[in-house]
């Protein structure tokens, strides 16, 4: 799914040049860039980095890191949002280059590291939290994974349901979603939100306690 990317222009890197650059969350939420694919199965997670920086006084600005980004609070802990505007199977190109940036690589970062995207494997608007695993054949999971040599991190998968045959795959993801099932992914959108806030306040165990069962 190569598909085209945008211009970058430097951005602020706010609260980097006071010394006081310690971040606790890397949040990426997966997507294309690009009009024409905003509100699709497969740009969900782009929807959840924008509400949180809605819901936390922010807004996400282009940078110099292949990424829009903006760093918020949630409670007492600093948080990096961004939304990679490679395409979606270049996305460890930005999660690369941002780790970097706000010093995620000081460390291990798997654990500092959650990933928001869709899942083919879900129905529609169901949220699961997942700390490591498989890649399930999602591109932007396999370009984090072989850029940043490890697949632990954690993920908040937001269902999209299955195309009704594997041909049909891309064409699933990509195209204009039915009114009906765009208000139940809209709900998920919430949920998710909702279930990284969990995960930054309390870790990801409770938040798979509290989000994988319902």
């Amino acid at each position: 799914m190569g598909l085209f990317g945008r211009s970058d222009k430097e951005s602020s890197t706010r609260g980097m040049s006071s010394g006081n650059n310690t971040f606790d969350f890397l949040v990426v939420g997966l997507g294309n860039p690009g009009k024409q694919y905003a509100r699709t199965r497969h740009n969900v997670g782009e929807e959840v980095v924008a509400l949180l920086a809605s819901r936390h006084g922010g807004s996400l600005k282009t940078s110099r890191d292949h990424a829009l980004v903006d760093d918020i609070r949630i409670g007492s802990k600093r948080v990096v949002l961004a939304f990679p505007t490679t395409f979606m199977n270049e996305s460890g190109r930005a999660v690369r280059a941002l780790s970097r940036r706000y010093g995620f690589n000081r460390g291990p970062i798997a654990d500092r590291l959650v990933v928001v995207h869709d899942e083919l494997d879900l129905p529609p608007g169901t949220v699961r939290v997942k700390v490591g695993g498989g890649l399930g054949g999602h591109n932007g999971l396999r370009s984090i994974t072989a850029d940043l040599g490890t697949q632990d991190y954690i993920r908040v998968r937001i269902g999209v349901g299955k195309p009704v045959n594997k041909e049909q795959g891309a064409n699933h993801v990509l195209s204009k979603v039915p009114a009906a099932e765009r208000q139940t992914l809209d709900v998920g959108v919430q949920i998710a939100a909702d279930a990284v806030e969990r995960i930054v306040a309390e870790g990801a165990t409770a938040a798979m306690n509290a989000f994988n069962g319902q």
